[in-house]
């Protein structure tokens, strides 16, 4: 288990404790945006909690995910908004979430825990895909008092940022998309979901239309191609 190996990366007793707190409170807030300061209902101060998640995210167990409010380049994360929680291992947190049942009889795994699982998933391939562990991910977000939206990650890409939803079924909601379609320059977007490869043209609530490229799940680590691919069909 992962909190048996914890005194190989804490400096002392009470680190140590701290960060095996974390880990697992951290397979019960995954997918969630988190504060630092009292983290999984504790008593740690967030530079105590900052400080293990960074250990944890150095070992490749977590990963942060940042929000940015940015719509063209370059992708600058807001590090003053709450991050977003991710574990780099899904089948630990389909473990202590027990959903092994669940998962093997689902017809499509966006419908199982809310949409996590499935964020988790793409949020891996989104990473691996880049061979590199420094590499960061990011989501979009707009908070206004009387109207919100996040999208699920963004890349940027041939200096375009481009947004990235995780929806089931043919078709979804797709009015956080929308909103981002509507601050952005270009007219490319992407949903990764559980049917097929395919190219939609979408029209926003102001009446900008945008390619929608509908990803099946299994081709997730290959998004920059299928970009190349959107671009060449249109």
């Amino acid at each position: 288990m992962y909190t048996e190996d914890v005194e190989k990366y804490g400096r002392n007793t009470n680190q140590v404790q701290i960060i095996r707190y974390i880990i697992s409170a951290s397979f019960l807030e995954a997918g969630n945006r988190i504060k630092f300061q009292s983290f999984g209902n504790s008593n740690y101060g967030s530079r105590e909690v900052s400080e293990a998640m960074q250990t944890l995210q150095k070992v490749m167990l977590t990963h942060l995910v940042y929000p940015t409010t940015s719509t063209s380049v370059p992708l600058l994360p807001d590090r003053k908004k709450s991050h977003r929680l991710h574990v780099l291992d899904t089948g630990m947190l389909n473990f202590f979430a027990g959903l092994q049942k669940e998962l093997i009889s689902a017809k499509d795994i966006d419908s199982v825990y809310k949409g996590k699982i499935a964020e988790h998933i793409l949020g891996q391939e989104l990473l691996s895909s880049k061979y590199n562990i420094l590499n960061e991910l990011h989501f979009w977000v707009r908070e206004k008092p009387t109207s919100t939206a996040e999208v699920d990650f963004v890349i940027s890409y041939n200096s375009m940022i481009i947004p990235i939803e995780v929806k089931s079924g043919a078709t979804g909601t797709l009015k956080s998309l929308h909103a981002f379609m509507n601050a952005t320059t270009h007219t490319f977007a992407i949903r990764i979901y559980g049917g097929q490869l395919k190219i939609d043209t979408e029209s926003t609530s102001k009446g900008k239309e945008y390619s929608l490229l509908n990803l099946p799940f299994y081709l997730a680590g290959r998004i920059e191609d299928y970009i190349d691919w959107m671009q060449k069909s249109r």
